[in-house]
């Protein structure tokens, strides 16, 4: 059986050590990909549809460390 890889917002942030503010930005400005890093969550939606999105953590992880490792490189040159 799979275990759930989709998180909160909430939990997302905690265990990338960013936050919420930061997942989002990350998320609008397309750093972070429909489908791979983030979806709609189908819970309890109720119309007007606003859906709240949901991570996968391992792979914004990636995307993330990625981000960080190129600012790092960048400033140290």
């Amino acid at each position: 059986m799979l275990a759930n890889i989709w998180s909160s917002s909430e939990t997302a942030a905690a265990k990338l050590g960013i936050t919420e503010i930061k997942l989002s930005y990350l998320r609008e400005n397309s750093f972070l990909k429909p489908g791979i890093h983030w979806k709609s969550s189908p819970n309890g939606q109720k119309k007007p549809w606003n859906p709240k999105a949901i991570y996968n953590i391992n792979s914004c992880r990636k995307i993330i460390n990625k981000i960080y490792l190129e600012e790092n490189n960048a400033n140290a040159a």
